[in-house]
């Protein structure tokens, strides 16, 4: 099993707490973000990983991703390519066909990645998202018919599920991804208008790195959690 990760993001919103480092490889409790990604991936059972990443940073990449179990091959965009277009300029490096996860740089999650694919090839469509559900990020107050305040929820989870940037996508999917732009307005529509797009729900950890609160945020997890370690997938303490 291959897997993309898309890598190109820059980190713009992170400022200072980025340290210089495109996002993908932003530290987190003394490890590059896409070292967790990566070590998930090979407890999964991934044996090579394709990095997506700007120009002039895939030596970077395979310099910090080597070591975890995978063969980690880095992909430099000529361009921006957008989204889309990266996963599809990444997937010309492939040597297998049939399914592959594809994730986005910044996300860092639990999802049961073998319970994903099982689920996707059960519903036998062209590519799987995982859905996570939507929080507030205000606190509501609920009110009575008369406006009476009758109470107050801190974040409270909305009736709605957002993608959460993991995918699984087949060879009709991959097919179908622009050359330059997001897949997300333009692939995925198509594929579920055409009823070959499926959901997986994952209601466990998702955090999406984008500012410095998102980065305290995995900081704290991940540093209560040592077990999670990418070193612990090289064989060191």
């Amino acid at each position: 099993m291959e897997a993309i990760i898309l890598a190109g993001g820059l980190a713009t919103r992170l400022g200072d707490a980025a340290r210089g480092n495109p996002k993908a490889l932003v530290p987190i409790a003394g490890h590059p973000l896409a070292e967790y990604q990566v070590s998930q991936l090979v407890r999964a059972g991934v044996e090579r990983v394709i990095v997506s990443c700007s120009a002039g940073q895939a030596a970077l990449f395979e310099a910090k991703l080597s070591g975890l179990g995978a063969e980690i091959i880095a992909v430099a965009e000529p361009e921006p390519l957008g989204r889309g277009g990266g996963l599809r300029f990444a997937a010309e490096q492939r040597e297998e066909s049939g399914p592959l996860y594809a994730f986005n740089g910044d996300e860092l999650h639990d999802v049961d990645l073998r319970a994903f694919l099982e689920a996707h090839e059960e519903h036998g469509g062209a590519a799987t998202i995982v859905v996570a559900p939507l929080r507030s990020q205000f606190g509501v107050v609920e009110l009575a018919d008369d406006d009476r305040v009758t109470g107050f929820r801190e974040a409270p989870r909305l009736p709605h599920w957002v993608n959460a940037g993991i995918y699984v996508l087949d060879e009709e999917a991959l097919a179908r991804l622009p050359e330059r732009g997001d897949h997300e307005v333009s692939t995925f529509p198509d594929l579920a208008a055409e009823e070959k797009l499926f959901g997986f729900r994952h209601e466990g950890l998702w955090i999406t790195v984008n500012t410095p609160k998102d980065l305290q945020r995995a900081e704290e997890y991940y540093a209560s959690h040592p077990e999670l370690r990418p070193t612990l997938a090289r064989g060191r303490s």
